[in-house]
Order: structure tokens, then sequence, then C-alpha cells
């Protein structure tokens, strides 16, 4: 093809976009279409992006395939889509999913043989007994539930109990509200669980030098200090840059493990005989009541087996099965028992509770530092996962609409990779002072265990009502699974409750108030979109209304983007411009977001095209779907759909000014409590993010517009 013949081409792309505006329809619909799987546009290519050009029909077309969009959103059963091979991703998922599991045996059986009564003397049926509470609580929870069960229910791949409750919010299941309602707080207890999961990590790890040294012991607590505050400063920097190392570290901290505890078990292998449940049961009978309160130590072991099923999203079920089945279960068993075994050959070590750690104590005096290191390493891994973690959960609660925009920063190109500061420091102040009142890890295991087995309650719940409601699964079908899940939660959270006069109630409080303040934030929304919309009117009757004013309309130059959370309705800085300016920009764009309740949005679903309006009076609105695990930027949104040809070639979209509805709201109860919840929504407002960072926009070209909303 010659070089004139190119550029006609190019020519006629061009024009050919710019027609298809000119002559759509008012109530046409435009989306995106699926990249094919190879095209040789050579430069018109370029110029149109990776979709492919409409053709003789395409507006008979268009109106369908927005249609098909839509209701492809509704496909969750869409998976996540692997791109390396199962063995690469479970590596990777090593140092992000079983960074809290891997690092429970520095302290589980030590709080188990130091905290509790019915352990208070060392015997081969107290030690088999609590062996086989742990491989069993592992085995019922984390391989059956998680792994087995709970795995199976996702949105679009995501996993965790914020995916189980927009998945439910969404589809509006019967008692939906309620439902919601859990899922909300049980994610409020993942924040508790927050605080308390970096502390004793890092302490049980650096808690390694009493062992070495007792003439060390007065460094455990500034030293964890330093590490913990050190990674809290880190979090604005990101982790990406040191994120490969994580899988391989845990790699090697798995194998030491197991291996210490392999050492320990050949000198006594009549402990496997611990993996049968008879031991455990025989432990419950014989102790009774304070047997039962030895779940309370029990749980530490499962604590990390909510990351198995949050993190589904980024590695796939596949892979994190095998993580777990293939290294992580055998390792942490055999070290398990081989601190049983060490425990039954040292009955009188428990005596002395200040230096009782049965992890450090059985390791040869050569590598008690070298492992000392690798725990604390192992142990700021698995509380960086942790805090990430939270940093998600928070921004989901925001696109979901459950907390007002926050800061959120993101520290690399990397999906996911987000600092909330907010968050960050909340978080550094609660674990700073746990760290300085209890000062160790056997001290913590005191309070640490009711919010984890709360939210493992709520998430079984929740899964339940996805199988019956979602998935239509028969209540004869179901009825065993919820009597062994929940028998064995319920059991574990009411061991726990124990623990609240010794300061359990702490993360439980953290979770019960951020709930409601989650809950609060959600209702004072409703209400003040039901008194917006009363105030902005429809935006059909704005525009036909234009064209019959006395004083006409002045069109200026320029394109304006407004933005507004429905199409039906005006938005009120559109209002407020005509109204006091009596002018319009030539180009109105109206664009709104809409948050989806699932974690990813693709490029060629994430937008719709519509003219409204007739005559001089014609606006455009766009509609961005946004998951809630995607960045949220609305002049990258218009771009992309320029480069799709849903917006003309021409539109200068480089130097278009944005217009914001700023909204301020005033109290109007006299009720003491009522006005108290006003004012708390109130505040939390005032204090949210400027909407100008949240939605992307350059700051020198946005107008903010207030008007006032009385609750």
């Amino acid at each position: 093809m010659s070089r004139r013949g190119k550029s006609v081409y190019h020519e006629a792309a061009h024009k050919a976009a710019e027609r298809e505006l000119e002559v759509s329809s008012p109530d046409a619909a435009r989306s995106g279409r699926r990249p094919a799987q190879k095209r040789t546009f050579y430069e018109a290519a370029h110029k149109l992006g990776y979709w492919a050009p409409p053709g003789p029909s395409a507006h008979e077309e268009e109106s369908e395939a927005t249609r098909m969009r839509f209701e492809a959103l509704k496909d969750v059963d869409r998976d996540v889509v692997a791109h390396a091979g199962k063995a690469v991703l479970a590596l990777g998922a090593l140092g992000v999913v079983y960074g809290d599991l891997g690092t429970s045996p520095l302290y589980t059986e030590q709080a188990i043989f130091t905290n509790y009564h019915a352990t208070a003397v060392v015997t081969a049926q107290n030690v088999f007994g609590a062996a086989s509470l742990i491989f069993w609580a592992l085995t019922v929870i984390v391989s059956i539930k998680y792994a087995g069960f709970i795995m199976r229910a996702h949105n679009r791949g995501d996993g965790g109990i914020m995916a189980l409750t927009a998945l439910l919010q969404r589809n509006r299941v019967p008692r939906s509200a309620v439902l919601v309602t859990l899922g909300i707080f049980g994610a409020a207890l993942f924040f508790g669980d927050g605080i308390v999961t970096p502390s004793i990590s890092v302490l049980g790890a650096v808690g390694g030098l009493s062992v070495v040294s007792n003439a060390l012991t007065h460094l455990v607590v500034p030293l964890a200090l330093v590490i913990l505050i050190g990674l809290f400063v880190l979090q604005r920097f990101g982790s990406g840059t040191i994120g490969w190392l994580f899988g391989p570290v845990l790699l090697v901290w798995f194998a030491t493990i197991a291996a210490f505890g392999l050492a320990e078990v050949v000198k006594d292998p009549g402990v496997f005989q611990a993996l049968s449940p008879s031991w455990a049961v025989r432990f419950m009978a014989d102790h009774g009541a304070a047997g039962y309160l030895v779940l309370g130590g029990v749980v530490l072991a499962v604590t990390g087996a909510e990351a198995l099923y949050a993190d589904r999203g980024h590695f796939g079920a596949s892979a994190i099965r095998l993580g777990w089945f293939g290294l992580t279960l055998p390792a942490v068993v055999l070290n398990y028992l081989g601190q049983g075994v060490w425990i039954l050959h040292h009955p009188h070590a428990r005596d002395n509770a200040t230096t009782f750690n049965p992890f450090f104590q059985m390791l040869p005096h050569a590598a008690l530092w070298p492992v000392v290191i690798l725990a604390t390493v192992a142990t700021v891994i698995a509380s960086q996962a942790v805090i990430s973690g939270t940093f998600s959960v928070a921004r989901q609660a925001v696109q979901l609409g459950f907390l007002p925009r926050l800061q959120i920063l993101h520290t690399s190109r990397v999906e996911g990779q987000i600092y909330v500061p907010i968050v960050n420091w909340g978080l550094c102040i609660g674990v700073v002072v746990l760290t300085l009142v209890f000062r160790n890890a056997n001290s913590l295991g005191d309070i640490y265990g009711v919010a984890v087995t709360g939210t493992f309650i709520l998430n079984t719940v929740l899964f339940l009502a996805v199988a019956r409601l979602l998935w239509g699964t028969r209540r004869r079908k179901l009825a065993p699974v919820a009597v062994l899940f929940l028998t064995v939660e319920v059991s574990f959270f009411s061991a726990n409750i124990a623990k609240i006069e010794h300061g359990a109630w702490l993360p439980l409080a953290v979770g019960l108030l951020l709930s409601l303040i989650m809950i609060n934030w959600r209702r004072g929304q409703l209400i003040v979109t039901r008194k917006r919309i009363a105030q902005e009117g429809s935006l059909s009757e704005f525009l036909d209304r234009l064209a019959s004013k006395e004083a006409p309309v002045v069109r200026v130059p320029g394109v304006a983007v407004f933005l507004n959370p429905s199409r039906e309705t005006t938005p009120l800085a559109l209002r407020a411009e005509v109204q006091f300016t009596r002018t319009l920009h030539e180009r109105v764009v109206v664009v709104t977001i809409d948050n989806v309740g699932i974690p990813h949005v693709e490029p060629f679903e994430r937008l719709m095209v519509q003219q409204l309006g007739q005559g001089l009076f014609k606006i455009l609105h766009v509609t961005v779907r946004m998951g809630y695990r995607d960045k949220l930027s609305v002049p990258r949104a218009l771009e992309l759909a320029r480069k799709q040809g849903l917006l003309e070639r021409n539109l200068d979209l480089e130097h278009a000014t944005y217009f914001l509805s700023r909204i301020t709201i005033a109290s109007g109860s006299t009720r003491p409590l009522q006005a108290t919840r006003e004012k708390l929504f109130i505040l939390m407002a005032r204090n949210a993010a400027s909407p100008i960072d949240h939605f992307g926009l350059p700051a020198n070209r946005t107008v903010l517009m207030g008007t006032q909303v009385t609750l």
C-alpha cells in the first residue's frame, strides 16, 4: 500500500467515527467492544485503538451490545485467569496468603501450655490432646471449610467477606439488608484483627532473644517497636520493590520449621498418633470446662485462615490449595508435633513461664540466631500482608458506599499496591499501644481470637446465604455443612469470650465501633441522596426548557464535564451555571460513576455513551462502570471512551473544565440520639478526601459549586 493510500484510509476512519456520532439517535447507547484476536489496520489502528470499526449496521447493534455489556456484569461465574503455572502462583501466594498461618507456631503451643489450667501438668495425654486439637482445627476450618467449600463462592474470582457482601447486595436477595449488615460487621472485625496480628507476630519472633540469652530480654519490646514503626513508615513507599522476595523467604521459612519439627518427631514417632481425633475428644472429655477454654489458645493456629479466601482473586483457588496442601499444612503440622515432643521430654520447662518458648527452645543453640532473624523477617511479611489487606478492605468499603471518600495513594503501577494514610496511622497507634501494654506474644494471646472467630462465623453465614439464595442449593445438603462449621466456630468463639476480661474486648470494640460508623454512613448517604435528587430535578425536562427560556442561554466555547450520580437528574452545578450565568458550554458531557459489585470491570465493559436532548441543547452522558478494586480516574475514562470511538475524536478533553456539585450538610433533628448520628455523619462528610483527588480530576481545571441539604 502506498503512503498516500495509508493517509486516505486514516482520514476515512476519522471521518467515519465523527459521522457515527452525528447521525446517532438521541437515545442510542454506545459501548466498548471486546478486542479481537488480531488486527492489522496500520496507521488507522493506532488512531482507532484496539477495537474494530463499526460495521454498516452498527447503530442497530449498539443498543443490543450495550444491553449485553450490562448483562455481562452479572456473570459472577467468571473466574481468575491464570497468567502463570500453578507452581509459580503457589510460590507467590506463600508470601501473601500464608504469612499469619505460617508464623502461628511461634506462639500457639506456648500460649496453650502457659495460660490454661487444663495443661498445667505436662502429660502425654495433654500434649497429644493439644496437638490433636490444633491439627483438627486446621483440618476443619482451613482445609475443609476455606480451601474446600467457601473457595467455591467467589465474585468474579474475588474472595473475602466483602466480596460475598457485594455479591448479595448486587443480587438483592431476600433479607439482603440483614446480610449486608453482617458483612459490614465482619469487615469491621477484620480491622480489629489487624491491630493485634502485627504485634503478636513480631513480639513472638523477637521473643526468641530471651532464649538466646536472658540478658537480651530487655531488648525485646524496644526492638519490636522499632520494627513495627518502621514497617508502618515504609507503607508510603509500597512493597512492590521487595514483594518478589516474599514467596522465596516464606519457602525457606516453611522448610526450616518443617526440618526442625521433624528432627524432634523422629525422637518420638509415637506423636503421630496425636493426629487421631480420639485424642482431642479424650482431652475435652477429661478436662471438661477447663479443656473447653483451651480452644481459646488453639484458635491461634487458624487465625490466618481468612487470608486464604480474601486473596483468592490474586492467585486463584487452585494455586492457593496447592500451596496449602503441598507445603504449608505439612510444615506447620510437623512443627507443632515437634514442639509437642520437646514439651513431653522437658516437662518442667513450663514451670518458668517467662522463658518457656518451645518453638525456640527445641532448636540447637547454633541455630538460634539465624532462626530468630528468619522468624523476624517472616513475621514482618505476615504483618505486611495484614496491613495491605486492611488497605484493600478500606478501599472496597469506600467503593461499595460503606465509608466516605478516603485518601488512597497508589504506590506502584501494580494493581492493589495502595496506601491509605488514615488507616495506616490508625493501625500504627493501635499496634504500638498493644505492644507497650502487653509486652510479649504470650500475653497478647489472651486478647486474640474473638474478632477472628467472629469473622469465621459471619463468613459461614454469608456463604450459606449465597449457596441457598443464589445457587439454589437444597437445605438438606447445606444442613450438614452448616452444622459442622458453625459448631466448631461457635465453640471457638464462646471459648474466646472468656478472654474479654483480659482485654479481648478491645478488637471486638474496634470492630463494633467501625461497623456502627459504616452503617450510619450508609444510612446518612441514602437520606442525602434522596434529598439531593429532589433538588436536582429531571435532566430531560431541564434540557427541554432551555430552548423555551425568555432570556436565551449563551453558548460559550470549550468542553464542560459535569459529574452526577445518575443519568436521570440534572447536575446541580449545571443547573447553577445556567441559572446564575445564563451560559452553557458548546460541548457538555455528564459523567456518572456506576460502582458495580465486582472486583474489576474490563475496558470494553467499562463505558457507555448516550446522547441526551435535542436541537441545539444536546449533551453526552457517559456511564463509567467501576469495580471495587479498580482505580478511579474520570479523565482517563473519558480518554478511553474517545479512544474506543464512543466520543468525538476532536473532543478537546485536554482542556476540558470539570464541574463538581459540592453538598453542605446540616443537621435538622432535635432528638438527642438522632442528632448525634447526624453530627457523626456530618463530621465524616467534612473530613472525607477531596472529590478532586477521589475522581482523579485536574485541580487547575476543576470548579466546585455548592448547595445545602438538611438531614
